[in-house]
């Protein structure tokens, strides 16, 4: 049986890696601009209402003026809730929506995010989720310059032991690709009552550039807006072989079979 997870090349404390992430979007202003954007489209498909965030981190979406409710296992500045997003402490369909961005591919046992988001969710209530796309192209930069690893053969709907010593920076980039393109229609059977209802490949061509959260970047904040504008063209007929992001909307059913 193949495992579920493929451990981070970094040792550094989860606090450690957060103000790693903080002082980066403090000083990189194209990054800021950059996922803003990324923002924008995943809240453009959720619904009116409460609105969950899982794994707020630094608590950007906070810092970006959305309003939610932000968790996460770690205790920083922003986060109302503190914990796992495998086991939630909310009551049933408290949710309009839960929002997640780049926390799919660190999950241990990301079925059980999915299964806490559908318990969650109110009937029709959707989760999104923003996350690594692995395409043609993206391979290559994510095993060259991203310290995260990609396992295109592991299966994100696998059930299992929790490990309690597991880093909470532990990852597979490919968690959230795998789902889409492999496992869509098992999904509905291990996890019923929720479904892919879109998903879009974007960021073919701001992103690479920023350099994300690492230290360099080749885009310049004021060419930022040029730029995205050349990658939404991209991202319409390209996405899907140079897209280096993958949003994913998933709904709860409005009725249970």
């Amino acid at each position: 049986m193949v495992k579920p997870l493929i451990v981070s090349r970094s040792r550094e404390s989860a606090k450690e890696i957060l103000d790693e992430q903080a002082e980066a979007w403090a000083s990189k202003p194209a990054l800021r601009k950059i996922y803003s954007r990324y923002f924008d489209l995943a809240f453009q498909s959720c619904l009116p209402g409460s609105t969950l965030e899982l794994g707020a981190g630094s608590g950007v979406l906070k810092k970006c003026g959305y309003s939610v409710l932000s968790t996460d296992l770690e205790t920083t500045s922003g986060i109302d809730v503190v914990s796992d997003a495998q086991l939630l402490p909310f009551r049933d369909e408290s949710f309009d929506n839960i929002i997640a961005i780049d926390v799919f591919h660190h999950i241990e046992r990301p079925v059980r995010l999915l299964r806490e988001a559908r318990r969650v969710l109110k009937p029709g209530g959707r989760l999104m989720l923003l996350e690594p796309g692995i395409t043609v192209v993206s391979r290559y930069f994510y095993d060259l310059l991203h310290p995260e690893p990609v396992d295109m053969d592991a299966d994100p709907l696998l059930d299992g032991p929790i490990d309690s010593r597991r880093h909470p920076f532990d990852a597979n980039q490919g968690f959230a690709t795998v789902l889409v393109t492999k496992k869509k229609k098992r999904l509905e059977k291990v996890v019923p009552g929720i479904s892919i209802i879109e998903h879009r490949w974007i960021g073919s061509l701001a992103y690479p550039l920023s350099g994300g959260f690492q230290r360099w970047s080749l885009v310049p904040s004021a060419l930022v807006r040029p730029v995205l504008a050349l990658e939404s063209l991209l991202d319409s007929t390209l996405g899907r072989w140079c897209g280096f992001r993958l949003l994913i909307t998933l709904e709860r059913n409005l009725v249970e079979h």
